[in-house]
């Protein structure tokens, strides 16, 4: 969200990006925009290591009462919502945005939430959370996807016959253990054969990896890594269900660019999910842990080609209200 939407507000506003070193050989200064326009200064604070985001919240607001803003905009309500608390005490004067992206931080949540002038959200699990904090006044912003570029792929390349795709983070959250077992069991009850691509990286690999090969699946089963740009498009492009069990989502973008990707869609019933995934409608949702549940949807679409046809199509409309473009000018108005 970041990369995307502030060097699209340049026409309007001076922007600078303060975020953490991590790596000694990150420069602490450098330009970010789109193409050939730079117009977005980039400050890292830190020392370059790792232990930085948790130095962030200290070393931030000092940072930035250096530059003198007339607005402070804290992305993701962990280390950069801690860092606006004391920027509220040090800088009184300056108006404070803060943009909820999370379901998995409990820390200070209280003080992060009453530190904004404005909130918003990506998903409505988020507003309600932030009504318990006495925020009745969020608005809802989701975050976008590259729309041209996932078409493109979809021009280039065509759908392969039971391809079912996975992209995500390879830890406990996203459920992929689950898919395993949920393809393992669903490849014995569909009528066509199927194969299923991982895509991403994450402190589980080798255990999920080792999974596959308990269950008897590696064969069939293709561990891609991290991939980006358009390696990753033409992954969506070239698969026919998208299949993400997540146990927590905060919105899920996946789903977003599996919809664009016209892929019929396999999700959990958890966090902002649902307000991407109409059950029956725009794909099919499943318990959270459930992989008979998911095994079972695998097997209906996979032998069902109508409601797939159906799923996707329903899916497909309104996915241009997600083009960064359009999150980028929402932005703008909050902003203004």
């Amino acid at each position: 969200m970041v990369e995307e939407v502030f060097p699209r507000l340049t026409d309007w506003f001076d922007v600078t990006i303060v975020t953490c070193r991590l790596k000694r050989t990150l420069p602490r200064e450098e330009g970010l925009g789109l193409g050939v326009r730079k117009k977005v200064k980039i400050l890292r604070v830190g020392f370059g290591f790792s232990f930085d985001k948790y130095l962030f919240p200290l070393l931030a607001p000092f940072a930035v009462r250096r530059l003198q803003p007339e607005i402070i905009h804290a992305v993701l309500e962990s280390y950069a919502g801690a860092a606006l608390i004391l920027c509220k005490w040090i800088m009184p004067g300056t108006k404070r945005v803060l943009t909820l992206q999370s379901t998995n931080t409990s820390l200070l949540l209280g003080p992060i939430h009453r530190s904004a002038d404005r909130i918003t959200a990506i998903s409505r699990v988020l507003i309600e959370r932030a009504k318990k904090f006495g925020r009745e006044d969020v608005t809802l912003i989701p975050n976008g996807i590259d729309l041209q570029s996932i078409r493109g792929a979809c021009q280039k390349h065509s759908k392969i016959p039971g391809r079912i795709l996975f992209v995500g983070r390879l830890e406990r959250m996203k459920g992929v253990d689950v898919l395993l077992a949920a393809f393992a069991r669903g490849a014995s009850g569909s009528e066509k054969a199927s194969s299923l691509h991982i895509v991403g990286d994450g402190s589980l690999r080798s255990m999920l990896e080792s999974q596959a090969r308990s269950l008897g699946i590696e064969g069939r089963v293709v561990f891609l890594g991290r991939l980006t740009d358009a390696a990753l498009y033409r992954e969506y492009a070239e698969a026919e269900i998208f299949c993400g069990l997540s146990r927590s989502e905060a919105l899920g973008n996946v789903f977003l660019e599996a919809r664009t990707a016209e892929c019929a869609i396999i999700a959990t019933r958890v966090g902002g999910i649902p307000d991407i995934v109409s059950h029956e409608k725009t794909g099919l949702l499943v318990p959270p842990n459930d992989a008979e549940a998911a095994a079972k949807a695998l097997v209906r679409l996979l032998n069902n080609t109508t409601l797939c046809t159906s799923l996707v199509a329903q899916a497909k409309e309104g996915v241009e209200n997600y083009a960064w473009e359009r999150i980028a000018q929402r932005y703008l108005e909050i902003l203004h």
